[in-house]
């Protein structure tokens, strides 16, 4: 295909995972799980703009092999947040066909959250087995799901308890010196690998840090422009974007896997991470929230995330992607395996490409 748009990369993308498997393959065969929902969430945005009937016939074919005409699935686990993400699915569904089970199955993900245990700060647990633990992956997990159905269930109050993540967040999980966000955040400072005097996992993850980034991005399309959601999000968007712009490798245009250790031998360019990023800054600059100065951001790193690709002319990977990753000490993330088209990274790779294309059409290019 002679140039090749962001959406053609997308759709090669998709295409790759989905010649590879058939809607009950996708794995984990036997989860409703953000794996996924992330890749779904992806080729959901390929829907939107392509209009092509297949991607939406996969993914109705992948929700209904978990969700039965009850709206009950006994392959969603809903004391994780994991489980919880691929709920955002299910909106579209929903409003498109009218069947029930999507909404009651929106409805009881809705009810978990509203219960979900907390810390003694009023932060959500990112399992309930990660007894008050914080995550950042936490904020794009439960955040997009919950923002979503505040704003198509017109649940205003639920901004807020969004806004307590928020906040929490960016006040304790924040390196003064670099402006970076850490992994974890124990208030009880019991965690094995956690620091005993702040209770915090002090690794700036990419993936990590790239979630928490892409939710605040989300909820610029989502709160109310009036709400201390939307105003929150802008601002510490803005702030995380200017300090990720000078962590972002100038002649790749990517991000590492721990952000700040640019110099480490043990450290290498993360395409998840990179691609998360520049879908978020990407959808802050569609969204008004951010000017041009941010367009070389954007630009390198969909070019590099591009570079970490190869074709044979039918399929597509997607290179350099770090396998799913929970919390430990340094070594733990440098060592960490990669993989091509693993569901993390066509995922986040995809969604990259739907809003640069969106982007790129603004410009006229």
């Amino acid at each position: 295909m002679a140039n090749p748009t962001a959406l053609d990369y997308a759709k090669m993308c998709a295409d790759s995972v989905m010649g590879d498997y058939t809607p009950d393959t996708l794995p984990p065969a036997d989860r409703f799980h953000y794996h996924q929902g992330v890749f779904l969430t992806g080729v959901e945005k390929i829907y939107h703009l392509s209009h092509e009937e297949k991607y939406r016939t996969y993914i109705r074919e992948w929700v209904d092999k978990h969700i039965d005409e009850d709206g009950n699935s006994s392959s969603a686990d809903l004391t994780e947040f994991d489980d919880i993400q691929p709920g955002v699915l299910l909106f579209n569904l929903f409003e498109s066909t009218g069947y029930l089970k999507y909404k009651k199955m929106l409805d009881r993900m809705f009810d978990a959250v509203e219960k979900w245990p907390t810390n003694a700060k009023g932060g959500v647990w990112h399992k309930y087995r990660n007894k008050n633990q914080m995550w950042l992956d936490t904020m794009y997990m439960m955040g997009f799901f919950t923002a979503m159905y505040a704003n198509k269930f017109n649940v205003p109050y639920m901004y807020d308890k969004i806004c307590t993540q928020v906040k929490l967040i960016r006040e304790n999980m924040t390196n003064p010196e670099t402006g970076l966000l850490y992994h974890m955040w124990d208030d009880t400072h019991q965690h094995i690998f956690a620091d005993r005097e702040t209770g915090l996992i002090k690794v700036h993850w990419g993936r990590a840090m790239s979630w928490y980034v892409v939710a605040l991005s989300e909820f610029t399309s989502l709160a109310p422009k009036d709400s201390e959601l939307y105003a929150l999000s802008v601002k510490i968007g803005k702030e995380l974007l200017d300090v990720l712009k000078t962590y972002q490798d100038k002649e790749t245009g990517m991000w590492y896997q721990v952000l700040d250790k640019v110099n480490d031998p043990r450290n290498w360019l993360e395409t998840s991470a990179t691609s998360l990023i520049t879908y978020a800054a990407a959808k802050f600059r569609n969204n008004g929230v951010i000017g041009e100065e941010y367009d070389d951001m954007i630009i390198a790193g969909y070019n590099g995330a591009l570079s970490k690709t190869e074709s044979d002319g039918n399929k597509l990977s997607v290179t350099g992607v770090c396998v799913g990753t929970g919390v430990g000490r340094e070594d733990y993330y440098f060592y960490r395996p990669t993989v091509a088209n693993d569901l993390h990274g066509a995922g986040a790779f995809i969604m990259m490409c739907t809003e640069v294309y969106k982007f790129m059409t603004a410009r006229g290019e």
